[in-house]
């Protein structure tokens, strides 16, 4: 059950620059976005994600998105045992930026 999926921001970059619909989720906090996100991700912040789960999808897959990582890993497998499709960046937002210029 807790074999998450994960995606690396070259990957995620890939995807991006294919043109695909992908739903982005950064569930970092506020001070924390507030320094830039990934173009077309929504803002809820971890703690938050409880309260919105009814406007996500379950039928599609959600890539979610923090600082490092290991917050989006806890809230994918949150999400999970509701049935959720969450993949995490894992890197986070550090190797988003440490990557950019690869």
């Amino acid at each position: 059950m807790n074999d998450i999926p994960q995606i690396t921001p070259q990957e995620l970059r890939q995807r991006i620059s294919a043109g695909e619909e992908l739903i982005l989720i950064d569930v970092r906090e506020d001070d924390e976005v507030a320094f830039g996100m990934i173009p077309g991700a929504r803002h809820i912040p971890m703690g938050l994600i409880p309260e919105h789960t009814e406007e996500l999808p379950a039928d599609r897959e959600i890539i979610f998105i923090c600082r490092s990582g290991a917050r989006s890993q806890r809230v994918c497998q949150y999400l999970q045992q509701f049935g959720y499709k969450g993949t995490n960046m894992s890197g986070g937002m550090i190797e988003w930026y440490e990557t950019a210029e690869e």
